[in-house]
Protein backbone atom coordinates (compact mmCIF):
# COMPACT_ATOMS: atom_id res chain seq x y z
CA UNK A 1 0.00 0.00 0.00
CA UNK A 2 2.95 2.39 0.50
CA UNK A 3 5.19 3.64 -1.82
CA UNK A 4 8.79 2.59 -1.74
CA UNK A 5 9.73 5.97 -1.29
CA UNK A 6 6.84 6.70 0.53
CA UNK A 7 7.81 9.40 3.26
CA UNK A 8 6.02 8.82 6.83
CA UNK A 9 6.04 11.29 9.87
CA UNK A 10 5.11 10.10 12.88
CA UNK A 11 5.34 11.67 16.47
CA UNK A 12 8.46 11.93 18.90
CA UNK A 13 9.78 9.19 19.68
CA UNK A 14 9.27 7.50 16.24
CA UNK A 15 9.49 10.66 14.30
CA UNK A 16 10.27 10.54 10.41
CA UNK A 17 11.44 7.73 7.98
CA UNK A 18 11.36 7.62 4.38
CA UNK A 19 10.85 4.37 2.34
CA UNK A 20 8.42 1.60 3.21
CA UNK A 21 11.39 -0.48 4.19
CA UNK A 22 11.45 1.81 7.38
CA UNK A 23 8.51 2.87 8.17
CA UNK A 24 8.26 -1.62 8.46
CA UNK A 25 11.51 -2.10 10.82
CA UNK A 26 10.84 1.51 12.61
CA UNK A 27 7.34 1.55 13.43
CA UNK A 28 5.10 -1.55 12.50
CA UNK A 29 6.96 -4.49 13.40
CA UNK A 30 7.74 -3.22 17.31
CA UNK A 31 4.59 -2.04 17.47
CA UNK A 32 2.79 -5.14 16.21
CA UNK A 33 5.43 -7.11 18.62
CA UNK A 34 4.21 -4.71 21.27
CA UNK A 35 0.38 -5.54 20.76
CA UNK A 36 0.12 -8.58 18.38
CA UNK A 37 -4.02 -9.07 18.48
CA UNK A 38 -4.00 -5.27 17.42
CA UNK A 39 -7.27 -4.42 15.63
CA UNK A 40 -7.89 -0.55 14.42
CA UNK A 41 -11.88 1.59 14.58
CA UNK A 42 -11.81 4.15 12.57
CA UNK A 43 -14.38 6.65 13.91
CA UNK A 44 -14.16 9.44 11.52
CA UNK A 45 -12.77 8.95 7.63
CA UNK A 46 -12.91 11.76 5.01
CA UNK A 47 -11.58 12.32 2.19
CA UNK A 48 -10.41 15.55 -0.44
CA UNK A 49 -8.65 17.46 -2.62
CA UNK A 50 -5.39 20.16 -0.84
CA UNK A 51 -2.97 21.69 -3.30
CA UNK A 52 -3.98 19.08 -6.14
CA UNK A 53 -3.04 16.40 -3.78
CA UNK A 54 -5.37 13.38 -2.71
CA UNK A 55 -5.65 13.29 0.81
CA UNK A 56 -7.53 10.89 3.26
CA UNK A 57 -7.64 11.81 6.83
CA UNK A 58 -8.91 9.53 9.71
CA UNK A 59 -9.02 9.43 13.46
CA UNK A 60 -10.05 6.16 16.08
CA UNK A 61 -8.04 3.96 18.00
CA UNK A 62 -5.74 0.98 17.87
CA UNK A 63 -6.30 -1.36 20.43
CA UNK A 64 -4.47 -4.56 21.38
CA UNK A 65 -3.19 -6.55 24.48
CA UNK A 66 0.09 -4.63 25.54
CA UNK A 67 2.09 -7.93 25.14
CA UNK A 68 5.64 -6.73 25.20
CA UNK A 69 7.61 -3.26 25.51
CA UNK A 70 7.08 -0.98 23.10
CA UNK A 71 8.97 2.43 23.01
CA UNK A 72 10.52 1.68 26.55
CA UNK A 73 7.35 1.78 27.75
CA UNK A 74 7.01 -1.62 29.70
CA UNK A 75 4.05 -4.09 28.84
CA UNK A 76 1.28 -4.24 30.96
CA UNK A 77 -0.42 -7.06 29.71
CA UNK A 78 -4.07 -5.64 29.48
CA UNK A 79 -5.82 -3.87 26.73
CA UNK A 80 -4.18 -0.63 25.31
CA UNK A 81 -6.10 1.62 23.03
CA UNK A 82 -3.28 4.01 21.23
CA UNK A 83 -5.61 6.92 20.05
CA UNK A 84 -4.70 8.44 16.55
CA UNK A 85 -5.33 11.25 13.94
CA UNK A 86 -3.53 10.49 10.53
CA UNK A 87 -3.82 11.81 7.30
CA UNK A 88 -2.11 10.14 4.15
CA UNK A 89 -1.32 11.62 0.27
CA UNK A 90 -2.42 8.89 -2.49
CA UNK A 91 -0.93 8.82 -5.35
CA UNK A 92 -0.75 6.43 -8.40
CA UNK A 93 -3.49 4.28 -5.65
CA UNK A 94 -0.58 3.94 -3.08
CA UNK A 95 0.25 6.16 0.05
CA UNK A 96 2.82 8.66 -0.73
CA UNK A 97 3.33 11.07 2.64
CA UNK A 98 1.89 10.37 5.57
CA UNK A 99 1.07 12.05 8.76
CA UNK A 100 0.36 10.46 11.98
CA UNK A 101 -0.26 11.48 15.12
CA UNK A 102 -0.50 8.97 18.24
CA UNK A 103 -1.06 10.13 21.93
CA UNK A 104 2.33 8.42 23.63
CA UNK A 105 1.21 10.24 26.59
CA UNK A 106 -2.04 8.66 27.07
CA UNK A 107 0.16 5.48 26.79
CA UNK A 108 1.99 6.42 29.81
CA UNK A 109 -0.99 7.13 31.35
CA UNK A 110 -2.62 3.89 30.95
CA UNK A 111 0.94 2.19 31.30
CA UNK A 112 1.08 3.58 35.17
CA UNK A 113 3.84 5.72 33.92
CA UNK A 114 2.70 8.87 33.99
CA UNK A 115 5.82 11.26 34.39
CA UNK A 116 5.40 12.80 37.96
CA UNK A 117 7.03 16.12 36.94
CA UNK A 118 3.98 16.67 34.89
CA UNK A 119 0.74 17.54 35.84
CA UNK A 120 -2.49 15.75 35.44
CA UNK A 121 -4.42 16.57 32.75
CA UNK A 122 -7.66 19.00 33.48
CA UNK A 123 -10.11 17.79 31.72
CA UNK A 124 -11.02 14.14 32.30
CA UNK A 125 -8.64 11.79 30.18
CA UNK A 126 -11.37 9.03 29.32
CA UNK A 127 -11.60 7.34 25.86
CA UNK A 128 -12.37 9.19 23.15
CA UNK A 129 -15.91 8.82 21.83
CA UNK A 130 -16.50 8.59 18.01
CA UNK A 131 -18.94 11.52 16.16
CA UNK A 132 -22.85 11.85 18.27
CA UNK A 133 -24.08 11.44 15.00
CA UNK A 134 -22.39 8.14 14.45
CA UNK A 135 -22.06 8.80 10.45
CA UNK A 136 -18.27 9.58 10.71
CA UNK A 137 -16.76 7.02 8.55
CA UNK A 138 -18.15 8.28 5.15
CA UNK A 139 -17.26 5.93 2.07
CA UNK A 140 -20.45 6.80 0.05
CA UNK A 141 -20.86 10.33 -2.04
CA UNK A 142 -21.47 13.75 -0.66
CA UNK A 143 -22.25 17.03 -2.44
CA UNK A 144 -19.21 18.69 -2.51
CA UNK A 145 -21.39 21.68 -1.47
CA UNK A 146 -21.49 20.34 2.16
CA UNK A 147 -18.16 19.99 2.70
CA UNK A 148 -17.63 23.18 1.23
CA UNK A 149 -19.85 24.92 4.19
CA UNK A 150 -17.87 22.94 6.40
CA UNK A 151 -14.84 24.36 5.38
CA UNK A 152 -15.48 27.67 5.51
CA UNK A 153 -17.05 27.55 8.92
CA UNK A 154 -13.98 26.02 10.31
CA UNK A 155 -11.39 28.91 8.51
CA UNK A 156 -14.19 31.63 9.93
CA UNK A 157 -13.71 30.30 13.45
CA UNK A 158 -9.58 29.96 12.81
CA UNK A 159 -9.25 33.45 11.53
CA UNK A 160 -11.80 34.31 14.56
CA UNK A 161 -8.93 33.05 16.71
CA UNK A 162 -6.21 35.13 15.28
CA UNK A 163 -8.51 38.52 16.39
CA UNK A 164 -7.40 37.75 20.54
CA UNK A 165 -6.37 41.32 21.57
CA UNK A 166 -4.17 39.64 24.49
CA UNK A 167 -6.55 40.39 26.98
CA UNK A 168 -9.60 39.23 26.56
CA UNK A 169 -11.14 35.96 25.59
CA UNK A 170 -14.02 37.35 24.34
CA UNK A 171 -12.13 39.66 21.84
CA UNK A 172 -12.58 36.19 19.64
CA UNK A 173 -15.86 35.97 19.44
CA UNK A 174 -16.08 32.31 19.70
CA UNK A 175 -19.98 31.97 20.17
CA UNK A 176 -20.79 32.82 16.56
CA UNK A 177 -19.10 29.26 15.63
CA UNK A 178 -19.36 27.05 18.51
CA UNK A 179 -22.58 24.70 19.52
CA UNK A 180 -23.79 25.77 23.41
CA UNK A 181 -23.06 21.93 23.63
CA UNK A 182 -19.97 21.32 21.94
CA UNK A 183 -17.42 18.85 23.46
CA UNK A 184 -13.53 19.72 22.71
CA UNK A 185 -11.82 16.24 22.42
CA UNK A 186 -7.82 17.01 23.88
CA UNK A 187 -4.78 15.29 24.17
CA UNK A 188 -3.52 13.97 26.99
CA UNK A 189 -2.26 16.50 29.02
CA UNK A 190 -5.37 18.73 28.61
CA UNK A 191 -8.64 16.27 28.17
CA UNK A 192 -12.06 16.48 27.16
CA UNK A 193 -14.20 19.78 28.03
CA UNK A 194 -17.82 20.47 27.42
CA UNK A 195 -19.13 23.98 26.03
CA UNK A 196 -17.29 27.06 25.68
CA UNK A 197 -16.45 27.91 28.60
CA UNK A 198 -15.25 24.46 29.63
CA UNK A 199 -13.05 24.60 26.49
CA UNK A 200 -11.55 28.13 27.77
CA UNK A 201 -10.99 26.74 31.60
CA UNK A 202 -9.74 23.52 30.32
CA UNK A 203 -7.05 24.70 27.44
CA UNK A 204 -7.49 27.97 26.00
CA UNK A 205 -6.43 30.03 28.47
CA UNK A 206 -3.59 28.20 29.46
CA UNK A 207 -2.75 27.81 25.72
CA UNK A 208 -2.66 31.41 25.32
CA UNK A 209 -0.54 32.07 28.21
CA UNK A 210 1.85 30.28 27.09
CA UNK A 211 1.93 30.61 23.29
CA UNK A 212 0.74 34.21 23.52
CA UNK A 213 2.46 35.03 19.51
CA UNK A 214 1.27 31.84 18.35
CA UNK A 215 0.82 32.03 14.29
CA UNK A 216 -0.70 29.17 12.11
CA UNK A 217 -0.11 28.05 8.77
CA UNK A 218 1.96 25.47 6.66
CA UNK A 219 -0.70 23.03 6.61
CA UNK A 220 0.06 19.72 5.05
CA UNK A 221 -3.87 18.98 4.49
CA UNK A 222 -6.86 20.65 4.99
CA UNK A 223 -10.27 19.25 3.87
CA UNK A 224 -13.87 19.06 4.44
CA UNK A 225 -16.49 16.28 3.47
CA UNK A 226 -20.02 16.16 4.53
CA UNK A 227 -20.32 17.77 8.09
CA UNK A 228 -16.50 16.87 8.61
CA UNK A 229 -13.35 18.97 8.27
CA UNK A 230 -9.90 17.44 8.73
CA UNK A 231 -6.73 19.32 8.91
CA UNK A 232 -3.19 18.66 10.10
CA UNK A 233 0.40 21.01 9.71
CA UNK A 234 4.04 19.75 10.41
CA UNK A 235 4.15 22.01 12.17
CA UNK A 236 1.17 24.12 12.19
CA UNK A 237 1.09 26.66 14.65
CA UNK A 238 4.50 28.34 15.72
CA UNK A 239 5.17 30.53 18.61
CA UNK A 240 7.59 31.93 21.79
CA UNK A 241 6.95 29.53 25.00
CA UNK A 242 6.19 32.54 27.08
CA UNK A 243 3.84 30.48 30.38
CA UNK A 244 3.74 27.11 31.89
CA UNK A 245 2.82 24.29 30.33
CA UNK A 246 2.60 20.69 31.04
CA UNK A 247 3.92 21.65 33.88
CA UNK A 248 7.10 23.16 31.63
CA UNK A 249 8.18 26.84 33.07
CA UNK A 250 8.81 29.13 30.37
CA UNK A 251 11.76 29.28 28.44
CA UNK A 252 11.60 32.03 25.82
CA UNK A 253 12.13 29.43 23.20
CA UNK A 254 10.72 29.60 19.56
CA UNK A 255 8.77 26.03 19.55
CA UNK A 256 6.90 24.59 16.44
CA UNK A 257 3.88 22.19 17.45
CA UNK A 258 2.49 19.27 14.96
CA UNK A 259 -1.42 19.71 15.40
CA UNK A 260 -4.21 17.27 13.92
CA UNK A 261 -7.58 18.87 13.80
CA UNK A 262 -11.27 16.80 13.29
CA UNK A 263 -14.46 19.00 13.61
CA UNK A 264 -17.87 17.57 12.77
CA UNK A 265 -20.40 20.65 11.81
CA UNK A 266 -23.93 20.67 13.18
CA UNK A 267 -25.81 22.69 10.70
CA UNK A 268 -24.08 26.46 11.10
CA UNK A 269 -22.51 25.17 14.40
CA UNK A 270 -19.21 23.28 15.16
CA UNK A 271 -20.34 20.29 17.79
CA UNK A 272 -17.20 18.04 18.36
CA UNK A 273 -13.77 18.93 17.78
CA UNK A 274 -10.90 16.20 17.98
CA UNK A 275 -7.17 17.54 18.48
CA UNK A 276 -4.04 16.12 18.42
CA UNK A 277 -0.90 17.62 19.26
CA UNK A 278 2.80 15.71 19.67
CA UNK A 279 3.35 16.64 22.93
CA UNK A 280 6.12 14.62 23.80
CA UNK A 281 8.06 16.73 20.54
CA UNK A 282 6.63 19.99 22.08
CA UNK A 283 7.56 18.82 25.57
CA UNK A 284 11.57 18.13 24.36
CA UNK A 285 11.37 21.73 22.49
CA UNK A 286 11.15 23.42 25.99
CA UNK A 287 13.97 20.71 27.58
CA UNK A 288 11.27 18.35 29.19
CA UNK A 289 12.45 14.86 27.97
CA UNK A 290 9.26 12.81 28.70
CA UNK A 291 10.69 9.78 27.32
CA UNK A 292 14.02 9.46 29.38
CA UNK A 293 11.96 10.31 32.57
CA UNK A 294 10.37 6.99 32.70
CA UNK A 295 13.45 4.96 31.76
Amino acid sequence: MYHADVAWHCPHPINSHQGAAAVLANFWRPFLAALPDLERRDDILLSGEFKNGQWVGATGYYTGTFSADWLGIPATGQVLNVRYGEFSRIDDGKIREVYLILDILDVLRQAGRWPAALPRSPGPDDRVPGPGSMDGVMLGSHRPSEGLRSLKLVEAMIKGLMEYDGKSLDSMAQERFWHPRMLWYGPSGIGTSRGLKGFQDVHQRTFLTAFPDRIGGDHKARIGEGAYVGSTGWPSVRATHRGPWLGAAATERRIGMRVMDFWRREDDLLRENWVFIDQLDLLLQMGCDVMGMIR
